[in-house]
């Protein structure tokens, strides 16, 4: 007899999900072969792609193009790059735009982006894209990119509320968006609640679910009252006191993620965007733990490594 009550965490994980991994951009050189090896030791999990971020104002421009082509050429994985629209002229996004395509990115992660001081509202440049729909437009009349955009199960700060939301989606959905990357969250239910709302309003693209492993409880407070995301109440009790005791919290971490992926998966989700913050042990765990297990290496990846 099975009962749900005692089955082992994730049991029914078979391995048949597909997923992929979000770094940051370094910011030194030593930073840059740390995020290689990061990259290097996810690679052997067969991830549909790996996407590195943009800083707010495009601040990290050069560190993201630097990262994004190293992943590339010491990895053979499908990496995407992030690009955002503030700050900066139409003319200047897309000549960044146009650079990647011609070093061969195919994926671009298109976000309207933050301003460069914290907590100064959202004002699109005079020259530049007005939104990330725009945006996203503007990159299918480029080049035939692969697009993802972001999805925010509890609706993005700047929105009025959630049907407003909903409408800004599928606005960068209709521009030609190929798929959404949901800001992370803690239950699976506001996932669900966010697909069917999704679904009512008649996007159709694949809504893939961020999750996001804890490395740090101040940092998580921090990225959560960014991007508006909640964070249980017990969620918030089982990591006090943990900042000091970095193995305990891996481990608190690595359940808190699991039980969620866990709860997604028996939902039929078989989709996750992991937010790695460039370390790869906790996510490979998570990802362990959801079935997948480390692939032969593909033919390009042997001769990008041995050429390497």
């Amino acid at each position: 007899m099975n009962d749900s009550r005692t089955a082992p965490l994730l049991a029914g994980a078979a391995g048949d999900v597909e997923v992929s991994f979000e770094f940051f951009p370094p910011r030194s050189d030593a930073a840059l072969e740390t995020l290689l090896a990061t990259a290097s030791g996810l690679a052997s999990l067969g991830p549909r792609f790996v996407s590195v971020t943009y800083g707010a104002g495009g601040s990290t421009r050069g560190r993201t193009q630097e990262a994004v082509l190293g992943i590339a050429r010491e990895t053979g994985l499908n990496a995407a790059a992030h690009l955002t629209c503030v700050g900066a002229s139409r003319a200047e996004v897309d000549a960044i735009a146009d650079q990647y395509w011609h070093d061969g990115v195919r994926h671009i992660v298109a976000l309207r982006g933050d301003m460069p001081e914290q907590d100064q509202p959202y004002a699109p440049h005079a020259e530049g894209y007005a939104n990330a729909a725009a945006l996203v437009a503007g990159l299918k009349r480029l080049h035939p990119f692969e697009v993802s955009v972001a999805a925010y199960p509890e609706a993005h700060p700047d929105s009025t509320d959630m049907a407003a939301d909903l409408d800004n989606l599928w606005r960068k959905v209709d521009a030609g968006a190929d798929r959404a990357l949901t800001q992370f969250f803690f239950s699976a239910d506001t996932f669900f609640r966010f697909r069917d709302l999704a679904a009512a309003r008649g996007i159709d693209v694949e809504i893939v679910p961020g999750i996001l492993p804890v490395a740090n409880v101040a940092q998580l407070r921090r990225f959560a009252g960014t991007c508006g995301a909640a964070i249980p109440p017990a969620i918030d009790r089982v990591l006090e006191g943990l900042d000091e005791r970095p193995a305990a919290r891996q481990l608190v971490a690595a359940t808190i993620a699991a039980e969620l992926c866990g709860a997604l998966y028996a939902g039929g989700v078989r989709q996750f965007h992991f937010y790695t913050l460039n370390r790869a042990e906790l996510t490979y765990a998570i990802c362990h733990l959801l079935g997948l297990r480390p692939a032969p290496a593909t033919a390009e990846q042997k001769a990008v490594l041995t050429a390497a």
